[in-house]
């Protein structure tokens, strides 16, 4: 669908200012805001639940239903990935590693 020029604009100018907002709301003040304690260690985790949230769908669901089969390349990509990554604590690793399961089996056997 084509939209108007103008729509578009208002939309990237929309976007563009929320972004900022919210980027530099703690920037704003000179001195550090006061958090609870609470809140504090709460945020300690939010990166963790930012990745899970992107991470978990894209290896458990495929066009938009949980995967039914165990034939899936992805599931022993990451189980051997997690296993490299606490055995050696290695991020490049993990990486390496799940790839060089998944893309066997994805790419020879079809999974």
């Amino acid at each position: 669908m084509n939209q108007p020029w103008w729509l578009v604009l208002i939309t990237i100018a929309g976007l563009t200012l929320v972004t900022v907002i919210t980027r530099a709301l703690f920037l704003i003040p000179e001195r550090e805001l006061p958090l609870p304690d609470w809140l504090r260690r709460g945020l300690k985790y939010a990166p963790l639940a930012a990745i899970a949230a992107v991470v978990a769908p894209e290896v458990l669901m495929q066009d938009g239903q949980l995967i039914r089969t165990l034939a899936d390349a992805r599931l022993p990509a990451v189980l051997v990935a997690s296993a490299w990554y606490f055995w050696r604590r290695s991020i490049l690793g993990t990486i390496v590693v799940g790839m060089a399961v998944y893309l066997p089996l994805h790419i020879v056997l079809g999974w």
